[in-house]
């Protein structure tokens, strides 16, 4: 069979050692794989934007590569098999939310003759996409989908540690997830105004954020990051947090320069929603190599909360166990008590310098 030469939009395919001078270049962007410090690679947990830099490098890494054969699973792994075969296809990729839509795509002239397949992923707690050489593939590799031949062979794996991501086969959406935070903010912004009636809305602002019926896309990082933004405390009723934005309105007697300007420099909480996951884009995820910022500082100095870490760690403290009144009683760490003009100090810790009271930010995770 002769190799298409083009795509539909008419660049050219590269095959063979036409790919090999380029690999390099991929290899050296692994997608999502987010290293916290040189030479100390990690998983972050993907949220909206490493989920939507992860299609980016898809249809950058897979724009002129010709895939071949059948799709090939880790016999480990519970996900569904992918039955798909094609002497030559293509893989393309959209992101909306949390999750990953991929589409195999059959070339003109291959062999079966077949309709594409779209399969819609899920990362879990650490997901991601990377390509390699088919001879040299990661650990934990668990769906594989191989360039066609001649020239050396490359594979385009879903990696996933921790085998908490999903897919599955027919390209829909998972119902009931809303609008995407980042692609869709008029429609995100509407569905959660028109819904504030709902149950979701009695919980802590903190709790409210990570349902993705109303923010699609938005986790743990983001979460910390605009309600620090913002000062407000975690625990606030998430009801009282937005009824507050349905009044509000720019002044009639505003220029619209006036009206954008106003809204740039004081956005409310809907509108960090969407510019702080662009914001994540734009660094190219939320770790920068060659430096050591992240865009997500989990705890931070909180002025005017004295006493919210207290709060806090009262909320979390567990039950008493059951037992003999002379065990029920437990005393705090004397870590804890520090400040709190409990308990006896050792004399080293009352020698160090208060530290600053932190608004912390452990929250519990609400799913992928």
């Amino acid at each position: 069979m002769t190799m298409p030469s083009s795509d539909p939009q008419g660049s050219p395919l590269k095959t063979g050692s036409d790919i090999a001078t380029s690999l390099d270049a991929h290899l050296a962007q692994p997608a999502v794989i987010l290293p916290t410090g040189p030479g100390r690679p990690s998983h972050r947990m993907p949220e909206g934007p490493e989920l939507h830099l992860a299609s980016q490098f898809v249809n950058e890494a897979c724009r002129e590569l010709v895939f071949g054969g059948c799709v090939e699973k880790s016999p480990v792994s519970r996900n569904p098999e992918v039955p798909f075969e094609s002497s030559a296809y293509s893989i393309s990729a959209l992101a909306r939310g949390k999750e990953l839509r991929l589409t195999l795509s059959p070339l003109p002239g291959a062999r079966p003759p077949r309709e594409p397949l779209a399969l819609v992923f899920r990362f879990g707690m650490t997901g991601s996409f990377q390509l390699v050489p088919s001879d040299a593939l990661p650990p934990h590799a668990h769906l594989r989908f191989y360039t066609a031949p001649p020239g050396p062979r490359l594979a385009l794996c879903f990696v996933d540690i921790r085998r908490f991501g999903r897919w599955d086969l027919g390209g829909e959406w998972q119902p009931g997830r809303g609008p995407c935070v980042l692609l869709e903010y008029e429609q995100f912004r509407e569905n959660v105004l028109r819904n504030l009636a709902d149950k979701t809305f009695d919980q802590p602002i903190c709790e409210a954020l990570l349902d993705q019926r109303f923010f699609n896309g938005i986790g743990n990082y983001l979460r910390a990051e605009i309600l620090y933004r913002l000062r407000i405390p975690p625990f606030e009723k998430a009801r009282t947090v937005l009824e507050a934005l349905q009044q509000r309105r720019p002044s009639p007697e505003l220029t619209l320069s006036q009206k954008i300007r106003a809204k740039l420099q004081n956005p409310d909480l809907l509108e960090l929603c969407h510019s702080v996951p662009k914001e994540v884009v734009q660094l190219g995820g939320s770790w920068t190599p060659g430096t050591q910022r992240t865009l997500h500082l989990q705890t931070r100095p909180l002025q005017g909360h004295e006493g919210h870490r207290e709060a806090f760690l009262n909320r979390l403290q567990p039950r008493c166990p059951r037992g003999p009144a002379s065990t029920r009683t437990q005393k705090l760490p004397q870590s804890l008590t520090q400040g709190r003009g409990g308990g006896d100090q050792h004399p080293q810790a009352a020698a160090e310098p208060e530290r600053p009271r932190l608004t912390p930010h452990p929250w519990s995770l609400r799913g992928p």
